[in-house]
């Protein structure tokens, strides 16, 4: 027999096909994914397609789309408002930024110190625990003490001989209000992260640098440091993707105001399309702040290398 016909004949006629086995258990694995998909399908990237089409049209709910083009996007150069929002994120993004990460890492680094458990479960549970509360509640706490003439705040400040300061209602303090509030709700969450970082860090290593003379703050930033910095940048791009996205706490707290001095991105959004029923151009402001955010995540992804350590 020659070459050809044995390996003819050895060859299998169902070679490549699943068993029925085999197709039971992808079918399996696609049930459970199925649901994954269809939500993301229908509430993730559907809006974000009727966002992208609704961007170039004029649509004002009382009447039917009509196409305009970029005429939405180039609205937006010209409107004074929507510069002055974006401004007013900016400075959320930048104070949550530093102020979150800069206490929360301070907090968990004071709580990894030896001290009895119950202490460190005192501690932990005692920053984690504003985070478990809805930002609407947290923000009507906050307002009932930033009252000028009846605010538990000014009462204390008074105390000290300090005149009564008008958090809500001042345009230089009402954005401070909010980065208050904003960063007390969440430094709970990126402690958390942080203290499970530093646990992880070999604890001979600090004991070797101890014995050779290192202080406590030349072992934090030689060693601690650059071994949780997988967790500090988990924290800051999660910090930045939710400071852009800010809207609750200042419904609550100031309206936005006075004016527009405390008024973020997505509340002038909701403004544009809620209010005014201007759902084209409140489109186009979503877009524009979603594209700021990817953009700004892989600045972030990129910039990681230099300073991000994976050993």
């Amino acid at each position: 027999m020659s070459k050809t016909s044995t390996t003819t004949a050895v060859r299998r006629p169902f070679e490549g096909r699943l068993t029925l086995a085999e197709r039971r258990e992808a079918l399996t694995g696609y049930a459970f994914i199925a649901p994954s998909v269809v939500g993301f399908l229908l509430f993730v990237l559907g809006p974000v397609v009727a966002a992208l089409i609704l961007s170039t049209t004029r649509y004002t709910i009382l009447r039917p789309p009509s196409f305009v083009g970029l005429d939405n996007y180039i609205k937006m150069f010209s409107d004074d408002r929507l510069l002055q929002t974006y401004g007013n994120t900016f400075i959320y993004v930048i104070a949550a930024v530093v102020l979150i990460n800069l206490i929360a890492l301070t907090a968990a680094v004071l709580i990894s110190q030896n001290m009895p458990a119950w202490l460190t479960t005192i501690f932990r549970s005692a920053y984690f625990f504003p985070y478990l509360v809805a930002l609407v509640y947290v923000s009507i706490i906050w307002q009932a003490l930033f009252q000028k003439d009846t605010g538990v705040l000014n009462y204390y400040l008074s105390q000290l001989g300090v005149a009564p300061i008008d958090w809500l209602n001042s345009p230089g303090m009402s954005k401070v209000t909010v980065v208050i509030v904003d960063t007390w709700r969440n430094i709970g969450f990126a402690m958390l992260i942080y203290v499970a970082a530093i646990q992880e860090v070999p604890k001979e290593m600090l004991e070797a640098a101890e014995v050779d003379g290192a202080g406590p703050w030349k072992r934090f930033r030689s060693i601690t440091f650059p071994m949780i910095s997988q967790a500090t940048f988990f924290n800051i791009t999660t910090t930045v993707i939710g400071a852009f996205q800010i809207y609750e706490s200042i419904i609550v707290l100031t309206r936005g105001g006075p004016g527009d001095s405390s008024r973020s991105v997505v509340m002038y959004l909701a403004e544009k399309a809620f209010s005014d029923y201007d759902m084209g151009y409140a489109s186009a402001i979503a877009v524009s702040l979603t594209v700021l955010i990817l953009l700004v995540t892989l600045v972030q992804f990129r910039v990681r290398r230099t300073w991000v350590h994976y050993e």
